[in-house]
């Protein structure tokens, strides 16, 4: 029970839908209708303000780690499970017809509250892969999966929370379908870094 409550009161914190929210309060419209219809802050930084993309990011993370500190009080399990719910919400949001963004600055805030030494790897992993081949997409899938080798392979995480762990990561994969095809077919966006132009 302790288990379900934690999932359930991190999906209610996960699906409010500050990228929205914060669209309206700077006068930016509907961001469902912007770019790419997502609501996370790489929409929101679509729009031209800068400043409402980073309050988006920043709560968006918080969204994830909030939940999680609270449920580390009920142990382990309710903490993966907190997190899992958080991500959940974002994704799916029953305030917007369960049409959500794609998580990973959720999974993040959730990731670091979760066990802060995964959010390192998971920067790190980020950062080289990124480098290396300049796909955001690929360094976000490749840095989960790292994040998540290093918790499992820790052995401090009972049955449950393990198997919530890899939902989490699976539900990266899953949002991020249509970067995975991009990739295949060599249509993939790039990042930049400096002044080089692709």
């Amino acid at each position: 029970m302790t288990g379900i409550m934690a999932l359930f009161g991190g999906y209610l914190i996960g699906s409010v839908p500050f990228g929205v929210l914060l669209a309206r309060v700077f006068g930016l419209g509907d961001l469902r209708k912007v770019g790419s219809g997502n609501i996370g802050a790489t929409n929101v930084l679509r729009t031209g303000n800068k400043a409402a993309a980073a309050l988006t990011l920043l709560l968006d993370a918080l969204k994830g780690a909030v939940p999680v500190w609270i449920a580390w009080a009920a142990g382990p399990e309710a903490a993966a499970l907190a997190g899992l719910g958080a991500v959940l919400g974002h994704c799916f949001p029953v305030w917007l017809g369960f049409r959500g963004g794609k998580g990973v600055a959720t999974f993040l805030g959730a990731l670091l509250a979760l066990d802060w030494v995964a959010f390192l790897v998971f920067v790190g992993i980020w950062l080289g892969v990124a480098f290396l081949t300049r796909y955001s997409s690929l360094a976000a899938l490749v840095a989960s999966l790292g994040a998540l080798a290093m918790m499992l392979g820790s052995g401090g995480w009972p049955p449950v929370a393990m198997a919530a762990l890899i939902v989490l990561v699976a539900l990266v994969f899953q949002r991020h379908g249509q970067n995975i095809a991009r990739l295949r077919a060599g249509t993939e966006s790039r990042i930049s870094f400096g002044s080089k132009k692709t």
